[in-house]
């Protein structure tokens, strides 16, 4: 058995690819748009990467979809977890559950998908992210 992908549905697919691309630094490795069934696919994966991939599923017929707390989270190994948060918040992504202990944040996608980013090992404490709250769900 090997492990492929996880889909997520998506409303918006430039703030998505902003979200999962230029912030979290993943990168498209396939997309197929299917004009009979009405949807865009997307696939990518963190760089050098060549296991599990995030699907980004787009119908172009609007729907809404529920906040899917269901679904849990996706999940990400990073290299430095305090300069993704200050880059995301740099690009006004809310740090729902700050890196205060230099090991594990939470961030949302722009269609609430919870993303978890946990350290490549553990950082030491800094400011801000010590005395900064959790804001909202994660």
């Amino acid at each position: 058995m090997k492990y492929l992908h996880t889909m997520v549905r998506v409303t918006d697919i430039d703030a998505s690819l902003r979200f999962y691309c230029e912030g979290l630094g993943l990168e498209e490795v396939k997309r197929t748009d299917n004009e009979k069934g009405r949807y865009t696919l997307i696939f990518l994966r963190a760089p050098g990467d060549q296991g599990g991939e995030v699907e980004l599923t787009y119908n172009w017929d609007p729907e809404t979809y529920g906040e899917g707390r269901n679904f849990g989270h996706l999940a990400y190994r990073v290299k430095d977890i305090y300069a993704l948060c200050q880059h995301l918040s740099d690009m006004g992504v809310v740090i729902n559950r700050p890196p205060r202990d230099g090991h594990m944040a939470f961030v949302r996608s722009p269609d609430n998908i919870s993303i978890e980013l946990i350290q490549d090992g553990t950082l030491p404490p800094q400011e801000p992210w010590v005395s900064m709250p959790n804001t909202g769900k994660w």
